[in-house]
This record gives structure tokens, C-alpha cells and sequence, in this order.
């Protein structure tokens, strides 16, 4: 489907290996045809997606407006970490092995998670694909499957991605330096044990492209990344009574940055280690111990830093035939290298009540910590070493309805949440010098809104269909006292949010549409205009032989050429054509 398919009629469970808290306030996007995360987020009203502009532009999205280095980022279950800038660019991830993203509203997270290998009766699968079209844009990508064992399986992946990604904006005025070159690669390896499972993976990013600016200060800036990490998952059942989760990861990160006042260039290292333990005290009680260590360290041309994070939680869940809650005490300490200790200790509480078959009442509030990042405290002429951390409040109430009717399946819920937060930390570009972002902090933030959702699918012999709407209305606003934008909308937050989906398929045809609508936005200082946008895929797959499939797929974005920025002087591109070619083995 196009974009983000519809969010799962049904909120799924997800357990996050390292805090091993079970939480029931979760979206499950599935994954089809999407390449790019903006392409496959965009359709998630209460996600706001941060694009400068094109295939080179840094990508991250931040969950109800608390902000992209306060949207924590998983991969498998074990969290993706930025020191340097707390915004994990998720240009990175390929999404072409990715079976769904889970959102986790209670813990303010999305998790990208790895489909797994399926064989049928063969001991080999796998495809290939090839994706081009508008602004020079090349997109081959492979993954190779095999069957090791009854219990061992491998799967190996690779992507790239070519584009000149200038193109046309405003008046006779073109996007430039903005090409990119990149190459993604990684290995997962599955296994099975009597009583659980383990997963590693290795995976390795590098680029290099171009760096334009804003509009108003552009720039002839290069940059280079190159991201690798290795990581394990094992979760292991050894009585009815107790389960081991645990996890670690060691990643490194080099980003080299060019420009005509100099070069610079950032090493980071990073170790996990992640343990849960789940005991089954009684058929209706679980108790959770979850013990985290972290180490970041950054060195950096112009400045180093260092931070050791050491986190513990402790979780009850409570299972009745039409009650289940979740009540969790999370400790969190980070030391920083000669700064003083900063803790903090944050309660939670999650619960789904079954009203009648059918429809349920759910709801969570939890208190959310968030620590300056390094670039945020320490970078020469950018960072703020008097910045506070953030101190959150989190809550959200709502019914959630579904039913099978025939071949139809329908749905509608309505979420009501509200957000508080004192010393919110804000990175936007002045008046001044929009090429430049400072860090500050608002001293209150208040966020109250609400996401409505209702779609119906059917599915009779060969046809397939669906029609999904997703409203988010969010009153984000700076209530600082004798603030200079008191009652003002926070920055990049859009205040109505509608996105509208329809999608059908019939004997291996499918057509899909996406309409998005943004308005109510706002920089540090000004007013953005509001804008919406509508996709079009087609497809058609073939199959033939046994196992084997050929799929061609055309989509069209942002048909009606509209004009439009995600971020101030990052202007997005216009209409744009791909075509791929997939063949499945």
C-alpha cells in the first residue's frame, strides 16, 4: 500500500528490551512499498516529521510535539542513540527489511522491527528491487534469506540510493548541493531455543552528500557519515515462572563535516547492556526488574563529552478477564564528564478495561525525564550550558471500538491526551540567521489535543479494499509567563492535522491514494503556511513458477505540485514520478 498503510485497527503489545515495560498504548504500522521514512510516517497525524528537503535532507520525527530528541528510537528492540544531537536521522534505516514500526505513546517511542525469513517448503528466498524516477534518484536494494537449520536462519541485505536531489522551488529557483550517495548493508541471524529465542545483527550506513542550508543562506557544505552497530537479542523462558530479556549493542558512529570556515569531524562510540526480568507471580500478576547501562562518549573536533546513563524499573502487571494495568517506578541517573549527577525518578501507569466485546477504554500517565544532548550543552557557538532538562507529564485517555461485520472489518477511536512540560528544550533558527539553530529552554509547554480515527476494510474472494481518516487536533502552546510567545503555538507543531487513505487490490491490481493535510504551524518567530499533499500508487504483481513473483509499481507524490516547507527555509520537493520493478523468490 501506499505510505504508511493504516495504522492496525488493533493496538498491539509490545515489550521494549530494556526497560521490560508492557504497555498497551501502541499503533502498528505495517510496511509495504516505502523506501523513505518520511514516505512511510507521513500518514500519522499525531507523528510530525522533521524533512529538510529532499534525498540529503536530515530526517526524524518527534511523537505529540515533545520533540525529536525526546522520541526515543528502537531497531529490534534495542535503542538507536545519538549523543551528539539526541536526533537519530532515520535516513540510516533501510525500511526495506522492515515488516512494522510500532508507535508507543506511553513511552513516547517508535521501534522499527525486522521482518523475519519465510521459507515454505525451500531452504532459500529472497528478493530484489530497483526504484527510480524525479530529481535523479536511483534506488537498487537486494536481501538474500537462507535456512541454515530447523532452528538457525540468516538473512542478508543491501540498498543504495543515487539521487541529485535538486529541484525546482519558488520562482526560477532551484534546490542545489543537494545530491546524495549511500549504501546500506547488514546481517541477521534468528534462532530458536527450547524455551526462546536470540537475534544479532550487524548493519553499516554510509553516505556522503551535500549540505544546502535554508533557502535564504544557502551553502556549498559536505558531509560524510559513516554509522555501523552490532547488537543481540536473547529472550529466554526457564520456568512457567521467570523470563530472561536481555540485550547489547555496541555502535560507532563518524559523521565529517566540510564547509568553506573550516572542517570538523565527530567520532562516537556507544555501549548497552539491557536486562528485564519477568516473573509470573500468579495467573493474573507479573512482576518486571529491567537494569540498563549506557555509555556514550564523543570526540569531536572543536569539543569531547562523555555519559554514562544507568537506568532500573520496576513493573507490575495485573491481568483480569476484562482488566489489565501496568504500574511501573523507573530510577534514571546520567554522569556526565565533570558534571554533576543528574537523576530522576519517574512513575507510570497504563490500563486497558474491556467496556463490552468489542470496545475498550484505555489510558496511561507517566512522568517523561529527558537530559541535554551534547551538541545542546557543549558545542562551540551553538550549545547552552545553562540548559535545564526537560520534566514531562504524560497522559492520554480514550475508547477504542472494533468489529467484524461479513467480509468487512470496522473501526473508529478517539484518544484525548494531554502533555505538560516544564523547561521545554527547543532548537529553532532566529530571524537573525536562519542558517544557524540555538537551543532554548520554554520554561512551561502545555499540549492537549486529540487523535480521532475510524476506517472500515473489507475483503470478497479476489478483492481487497480499505478507507481510513486520522484527525490530530493539538493545542501546543508556550505558557511561560511574560514569555514573548505566550499562548503562541510551539514551533513546527501542526495544530490540525488530517490525513485520509483508500486502498484497493483485485487479482494482483492495486490502486492507492494518500491526502495529508498540515495547518496551524509555526517557527521560532513567524507563522508557516499551511499546506496538503496527494499520493498515487498503482501496482500489478504477477506470480508465476512456484514462489516466484514480479511486481511493477508506479507512484506519483505530491500531484499537485504544492509548495510547502516541514521545517523554516527547507523547502520540500514538488511533483514527483517513481517506478520499481520487485521480483520475489
Amino acid at each position: 500500500m501506499l505510505s504508511a498503510d493504516v495504522p492496525d485497527t488493533l493496538r498491539t503489545a509490545v515489550v521494549v528490551a530494556d526497560r521490560g515495560v508492557i504497555v498497551s498504548e501502541s499503533d502498528t504500522v505495517l510496511i509495504s512499498n516505502q523506501t523513505s521514512v518520511t514516505e512511510a510516517l507521513s500518514g500519522i497525524p499525531a507523528l510530525n516529521v522533521n524533512d529538510m528537503g529532499g534525498a540529503a535532507g536530515l530526517k526524524s520525527v518527534n511523537l505529540r510535539g515533545l520533540g525529536s530528541a525526546s522520541t526515543t528510537v528502537y531497531v529490534d528492540g534495542v535503542r538507536v542513540s545519538n549523543g551528539q544531537s539526541g536526533q537519530t536521522d532515520l535516513g540510516m534505516l533501510d525500511l526495506g527489511s522492515c515488516s512494522n514500526i510500532v508507535l508507543d505513546y506511553a513511552q513516547n517511542s517508535l521501534s522499527f522491527n525486522t521482518s523475519k525469513p519465510e521459507f515454505g517448503t525451500g531452504k532459500f528466498a529472497g528478493n530484489v528491487k530497483f526504484r527510480g524516477g524525479s530529481f535523479g534518484t536511483y534506488e537498487p536494494s537486494a536481501r538474500f534469506d537462507f535456512k541454515l537449520s530447523d532452528r538457525v536462519s540468516l538473512s542478508s541485505i543491501s540498498s543504495g540510493t543515487v539521487s541529485k536531489g535538486d529541484f525546482r522551488y519558488g520562482d526560477n529557483l532551484r534546490r542545489e548541493n543537494n545530491d546524495i550517495s549511500q549504501i546500506r548493508t547488514g546481517i541477521d541471524v534468528w534462532g530458536l531455543m527450547d524455551r526462546g529465542s536470540w537475534h544479532t545483527k550487524a548493519y553499516f550506513n554510509g553516505s556522503g552528500r551535500g549540505t544546502p542550508g535554508s533557502s535564504d543562506w544557502p551553502s556549498t557544505d559536505r558531509q560524510k557519515d559513516r554509522n555501523f552497530f552490532v547488537q543481540g537479542v536473547v529472550k529466554n523462558a526457564f520456568s512457567p515462572r521467570y523470563t530472561l530479556n536481555a540485550s547489547a549493542k555496541f555502535a560507532y558512529d563518524d559523521l565529517s563535516y566540510s564547509s568553506e570556515w573550516g572542517d570538523s569531524r565527530y567520532k562516537a562510540t556507544e555501549f548497552q547492556l539491557n536486562t528485564s526480568h519477568i516473573f509470573r507471580i500468579a495467573s493474573w500478576l507479573e512482576i518486571s526488574l529491567a537494569a540498563d547501562i549506557r555509555h556514550d562518549n564523543l570526540n569531536a573536533t572543536d569539543y569531547d563529552a562523555a555519559r554514562t546513563n544507568f537506568v532500573s524499573a520496576a513493573t507490575s502487571v495485573f491481568r483480569l478477564p476484562k482488566f489489565k494495568a501496568d504500574v511501573s517506578i523507573e530510577y534514571s541517573g546520567n554522569f556526565d564528564k565533570g558534571s554533576k549527577a543528574i537523576n530522576a525518578v519517574s512513575p507510570s501507569v497504563d490500563f486497558r478495561y474491556a467496556v463490552t466485546d468489542g470496545l475498550d477504554l484505555v489510558a496511561f500517565g507517566r512522568r517523561a525525564y529527558r537530559v541535554p544532548v551534547f551538541n545542546e550543552l557543549y558545542y562551540p557557538g551553538f550549545g547552552n550550558p545553562d540548559l535545564k532538562c526537560e520534566d514531562s507529564w504524560l497522559s492520554s485517555v480514550g475508547p477504542q471500538w472494533r468489529k467484524q461485520i461479513s467480509e468487512w472489518s470496522v473501526n473508529a477511536e478517539a484518544d484525548f491526551f494531554f502533555n505538560s512540560i516544564k523547561d521545554k528544550i527547543v532548537s529553532a533558527p532566529s530571524a537573525e540567521d536562519p542558517g544557524s539553530w540555538f537551543p532554548y529552554n520554554i520554561g512551561k509547554a502545555v499540549m492537549c489535543g486529540t487523535d480521532l480515527k475510524t476506517g472500515a476494510s473489507f475483503k470478497k474472494g479476489d478483492w481487497t479494499g480499505s478507507l481510513s481518516a486520522a484527525y490530530t487536533w493539538q493545542n501546543a502552546k508556550d505558557r511561560t509567563p511574560d514569555s514573548s510567545s505566550f499562548n503562541e503555538q510551539l514551533p513546527f507543531i501542526s495544530k490540525h492535522s488530517l490525513t485520509v487513505a483508500l486502498n484497493g487490490s483485485f487479482k494482483g491490481f492495486s490502486l492507492d491514494f494518500l491526502w495529508n493535510l498540515r495547518c496551524g504551524r509555526r517557527d521560532s518567530y513567524s507563522g508557516i503556511p499551511d499546506y496538503n499533499t496527494l499520493d498515487i500508487s498503482a501496482g500489478k504483481n504477477f506470480r508465476f513458477g512456484k514462489g516466484h513473483s514480479l511486481g511493477l509499481k508506479f507512484l506519483a507524490r505530491n500531484i499537485a505540485d504544492t509548495r510547502y516547507e516541514l521545517s523554516s527555509g527547507y523547502p520540500m520537493p514538488g511533483r514527483s514520478f517513481y517506478g520499481s520493478i520487485e521480483y520475489y523468490f
